[in-house]
């Protein structure tokens, strides 16, 4: 008779990873997570090897905002570990559930100076929601149901586990399984609360919205833009926020966020009352549009934060769609907000202005109205960050949520590759865009290889100006000049075709649109080398001082 084999706490461990219904993990392995990579061979659950540990932490960052449920990364102790913390960070300050799960020297040598060792839960506990160190083999299903249930509540963010190699070869009772998933249902806001904000928003002279990223993760889309539509609000959404309203709506004022003042700010600045739904101060702080001593109303699942210059007369704490229900019940508005509506036709002729716009280099603004035009309502953008970042916030008008990832709580370069990834493993059917500067590119462009082996066949579009040029645009505010920030590039198109993708180079702008259309239809990864003219981006701010400048 064949005895039986008794599981470890690695078994166990990946047991409760199915139980909270995880897909992937996204990683590298190491020689003290080996149990749980055994462990992963019996599973369901798809293991994703990772070229750098940074981007397994961005696509289990994209794959929690995109999904709603906790991406899980994982690596090994000491170097590996601290690889993800960049990627772990930008997800707790995004609001993006997140696991990430590392290898660690036994306990028998935490005492004592171990080759490798860190203290890695000290490292993790200020950049995640809780950071844990398993001690012993028994709560091992407790900690992985409080890493998930931390991570995906509201606010959700990022949890960590730190697994011993020699706990995790440890035996495990038969009585040890994982702990049931529970989601926990929001509650609703007070009567009184309601009933508070109906009563200013009846009687507001300029009320206007700003919505923030919980829109999108309360999935209140819908109601926000019937909010917007029967009480005749202009709704402002944070880069976070983008498709929260489609941008065609007439009351969608789109996106603020970008360093210098625009059309958004100034409606802010006129606003009598601002209310403020889903919105979090990580995302653009309040120091920089609740410039007139507006009154505000607070409408989230979460009470608002402590900020001066955020004091909300008004909080409605529940479930958003539900607010947003019953505050339309109560409230009643007659007068269309003209003012609004006026700069909105001012910012949509601006926008289309640049349709037929040909000089080459590509002008930035051209280039997202040819994204646009090529994408779907649908399909997805994973924005890099840098100067593209704020043309993509100001240019690339959505749809619908969850159609453009930007990451602006933690603003981290290096995301667009392996978040695209992340976005093509969930939603095979849509086109994925990875839009990103060359700067942005070749902090992960490794992971190009993991998108070719994993057959995901997304576009990857870089802005190719040989600098930082977010950078270079900021010195060139501040000082009138720009050092330090200019560099060379490969040859993207052997890059690619060097990784197993496909390469394109932009000649002259007429040719963007039919290259993006044909990258498009190919079965592979696709970089395309676009040379772009940020000369666009001194001509901008010289264009918003004029627009601030104009009277009311």
């Amino acid at each position: 008779m064949v005895e039986k084999k008794q599981r470890n706490t690695a078994e166990l461990l990946v047991e409760c990873l199915e139980e909270e219904g995880v897909h992937y993990i996204f990683g590298i392995p190491g020689e003290e997570n080996l149990a749980i990579m055994e462990a992963l061979k019996q599973s369901k659950i798809e293991f994703i090897t990772v070229r750098h540990e940074q981007g397994a932490a961005f696509m289990a960052d994209v794959y929690g905002r995109l999904t709603g449920h906790a991406g899980v990364c994982m690596a090994t102790l000491g170097p590996g570990a601290t690889n993800l913390i960049t990627g772990v960070a930008d997800a707790d300050c995004d609001g993006a559930p997140l696991v990430a799960i590392s290898g660690q020297v036994g306990t028998d040598k935490m005492h004592i100076t171990a080759h490798q060792y860190l203290d890695l839960r000290a490292m993790f506990e200020p950049i995640t929601r809780r950071a844990y160190t398993v001690v012993r083999p028994d709560t091992m299903a407790e900690i992985t149901r409080l890493a998930f249930k931390y991570a995906e509540r509201e606010k959700p963010g990022a949890t960590f586990i730190d697994l011993p190699v020699n706990i995790s070869h440890m035996p495990v009772g038969d009585d040890e399984k994982p702990l049931r998933h529970k989601t926990i249902r929001c509650e609703t806001a007070l009567e009184d609360q309601i009933e508070a904000a109906a009563a200013m928003i009846s009687y507001a002279k300029n009320p206007i919205i700003l919505a923030g990223s919980s829109v999108i993760r309360s999935h209140a889309s819908k109601q926000l833009t019937a909010f917007a539509k029967k009480l005749k609000l202009p709704v402002v959404n944070t880069m976070m926020a983008k498709g929260a309203i489609p941008y065609d709506d007439p009351y969608s004022m789109w996106t603020v966020g970008i360093p210098m003042d625009d059309y958004q700010t100034k409606m802010l600045e006129k606003a009598s009352l601002v209310i403020t739904i889903g919105y979090d101060i990580i995302e653009y702080a309040p120091a920089k549009w609740h410039l007139n001593n507006a009154d505000i109303i607070h409408i989230d699942s979460m009470p608002a934060d402590i900020n001066k210059n955020y004091q909300p007369q008004v909080e409605v704490v529940g479930s958003i769609p539900n607010s947003l229900e019953r505050i339309m019940e109560k409230a009643a508005r007659l007068q269309e907000p003209k003012y609004y509506l006026e700069m909105r036709k001012n910012m949509v002729a601006e926008h289309e202005s640049y349709a037929n716009d040909m000089p080459f280099p590509v002008k930035p603004q051209k280039a997202l109205i040819d994204c646009r035009s090529v994408m779907g309502p649908d399909d997805i953008v994973i924005s890099d960050v840098g100067a593209n970042k704020v043309w993509v916030a100001r240019h690339y008008n959505c749809y619908k949520p969850n159609t453009c990832i930007i990451s602006n709580g933690f603003a981290t370069m290096g995301i667009a590759v392996p978040g695209a990834i992340s976005a093509k493993l969930i939603h095979p059917d849509r086109k994925v865009l990875a839009i990103t500067g060359d700067a942005g590119f070749l902090m992960n462009c490794q992971e190009m290889e993991t998108a070719h082996r994993l057959g995901t066949n997304f576009v990857t579009l870089i802005f190719n100006d040989c600098s930082y040029g977010l950078i270079k645009w900021k010195q060139d505010m501040q000082y009138g000049h720009h050092e330090y920030v200019d560099f060379t590039n490969p040859d993207f198109v052997k890059l690619a075709e060097s990784m197993g993708a496909i390469g394109y180079r932009i000649k002259k702008t007429e040719d963007l649109l039919p290259t993006l259309e044909k990258a498009f239809k190919q079965d592979k990864p696709v970089i395309i080398d676009c040379p772009i003219d940020y000369a666009e981006n001194m001509k901008l701010v010289a264009h918003l001082e004029n627009i601030m400048k104009e009277e009311n």
